[in-house]
């Protein structure tokens, strides 16, 4: 018999595993380092799965060590320097991450999809000291490191080292799989690392302005890694299962790493010894097949690649019958997306979506379970060290069920941006709420999203949330993918229009579309102008739709028909 689907009090109880204490894990590490150095233990479980490379937990501590000593003694690095890693899903991203870890320095991933210009305004904004980066990238910073005489150590480069191991590739710059094989006994430089010092810059998708750096403590990552451990904990509880029981997961990484998404995933297999499967480049057909080789048990990944993932298995009919948990995050999932899961698995696969931002260090709500099947639009309630508030126009908590600005305060929220007081002065009130630009609800303390602060379309006095109208879209058989957002009106100030892909060999026109919406919609909200097309809607690598990007196409599609 499940137990309640809210098991909070067990597992929050003065000296119960996730007690809070002044808005602070109690029983959780303090420090990235004191996180990291547990999992040794661990020895020879599979850690990283990947085409080019496997790695142990023992291997994979003895590679981040022995780098973390050469950063410390060969290169001069000191707690506080910021280190650049830059590199597509590669095992080594992880090494590179926790070698900078180990060392106490300030590990700054940035966007493995940046062009040479994006990548240059990040690095002038966070003045690294080495640069960790796989040959794809080197092209991309390698002038910038030149000009600022920075080291470079490069993975994966396929440019052979002359003289001998540990020679300079170019001047500046090493190939990782030139030095010397770790010693499996190494151990990590003796430095001292602070839970109030900073751990981590991760710069914003930048999709309405130039990316900022947000700046999280050791203390707040700590969090972080804490939040997925009680979300799976609260899981089991609900199941009526005793948390910690059975095997360790073997999740399917899709997210990129660099996001804050894929450390939510990366922290909660850490924490137990589970396995992390990589992929170097998505694809649905792919994924099911390893899900199916590895017996993945976990999928983590944007709901698009998710629901890519059940079109895959439905066109196969792969049962996929080691797979336990189908997690999304990283952009809203529509509604029917835990409708498709539940109509192929049963109750078998348990859904599971969240909210976080880069501010948050990766998810802080969870919804999964029952709770996720009976309130799908729901992002579940806030993890134990962070509260949630709607806010007003004024600030003022707004009453449950009432549309406002989400808040949110607790360990896992980063101090600030990078250099940057002014941004960080608009994003934060004097009392540490950080204030998320997201419309939400507060309901029997769930979180639903409603839309984005600046998406809402104003038509006539009246407020029209896209997400709520992509949902009624999504619901249509024949669409695949869906953006809402508001043109130009001379006199309503702006109406509601839609770009829609469709799935391949899908007919549906644009009237049919407005119909289908119009069912369960008033009729303000049905949009007036669909754009139908065939290909991908636009969206930035951590799965978010670039809507600035189809603006144009319908601007030219509302011209035509006015």
């Amino acid at each position: 018999m499940p137990f309640s689907e809210d098991p909070s009090d067990r597992l929050t109880a003065p000296g119960a595993p996730f007690e809070v204490e002044g808005g602070v894990y109690v029983s959780g590490p303090r420090t990235l380092r004191e996180f990291v150095e547990a999992t040794w233990a661990f020895g020879d479980r599979p850690f990283l799965v990947a085409e080019s490379a496997t790695y142990t937990y023992g291997e994979f501590f003895a590679a981040a060590s022995a780098l973390a000593n050469r950063l410390v003694e060969v290169h001069g690095l000191k707690p506080g320097d910021r280190a650049v890693v830059g590199m597509r899903n590669h095992p080594e991203w992880q090494i590179a991450f926790w070698a900078a870890q180990l060392a106490g320095l300030v590990t700054v991933p940035l966007n493995a999809w940046w062009t040479e210009e994006e990548f240059t305004y990040a690095l002038d904004d966070c003045t690294p000291r080495v640069l960790l980066v796989d040959g794809e990238r080197l092209p991309r910073v390698g002038a910038w490191a030149s000009r600022r005489r920075v080291p470079v150590v490069v993975f994966h480069d396929e440019e052979p080292a002359e003289g001998g191991a540990g020679a300079p590739l170019r001047e500046g710059i090493e190939r990782y799989e030139d030095l010397p094989v770790a010693d499996p006994g190494t151990a990590p430089p003796d430095v001292d690392v602070r839970p109030e010092d900073d751990a981590t810059i991760i710069y914003t998708s930048g999709t309405t302005g130039r990316p900022k750096g947000a700046v999280a403590t050791q203390l707040a990552q700590a969090g972080a890694a804490m939040n997925p451990r009680y979300t799976a904990a609260a899981s089991a509880l609900a199941r009526g299962v005793l948390p910690g029981q059975g095997p360790a997961p073997v999740s399917l990484m899709t997210f990129p790493f660099f996001h804050v998404a894929a450390f939510t995933t990366v922290y909660s297999v850490m924490a137990v010894g589970g396995t992390l499967v990589l992929m170097r480049k998505w694809d649905a057909e792919q994924a099911s097949a390893l899900i199916e080789r590895h017996g993945v048990t976990h999928y983590s990944g944007v709901p698009t690649t998710a629901l890519q993932l059940l079109d895959a298995v439905e066109r196969s009919g792969s049962p996929l019958p080691s797979l336990t948990h189908l997690n999304t995050g990283g952009a809203a999932a529509p509604p029917d997306l835990v409708a498709r899961l539940t109509a192929r698995f049963g109750e078998r696969v348990e859904p599971r979506n969240g909210y976080g931002l880069t501010e948050t260090c990766g998810g802080v709500t969870a919804n999964f379970g029952a709770s996720y099947r009976k309130f799908p639009g729901s992002v579940g309630r806030p993890t134990p060290a962070v509260e949630a508030r709607i806010a007003g126009p004024d600030g003022e908590p707004l009453p449950d069920g009432e549309v406002g600005e989400l808040w949110l305060r607790g360990q896992s929220l980063v101090r600030g941006y990078w250099r940057d007081e002014e941004a960080t002065a608009r994003a934060f009130t004097a009392d540490g709420w950080f204030m998320t630009g997201d419309l939400a609800t507060l309901r029997d303390g769930r979180v639903s999203i409603v839309d984005r602060l600046k998406d809402v379309v104003v038509r006539g006095g009246e407020n029209v949330y896209c997400v709520e109208v992509e949902a009624a879209l999504h619901g249509h058989p024949a669409v695949v993918d869906a953006a809402v957002l508001g043109v130009p009106h001379p006199l309503l100030g702006e109406e509601v229009a839609a770009v829609v892909q469709l799935r391949p060999g899908a007919a549906v026109t644009a009237g049919e579309l407005r119909t289908h919406v119009g069912r369960t919609l008033a009729a303000f909200k049905v949009p007036v102008h669909v754009l139908v097309r065939e290909e991908s809607l636009p969206r930035n690598p951590t799965g978010k739709i670039l809507k600035r990007e189809l603006r144009g196409p319908l601007a030219r599609q509302v011209a035509g028909s006015g």
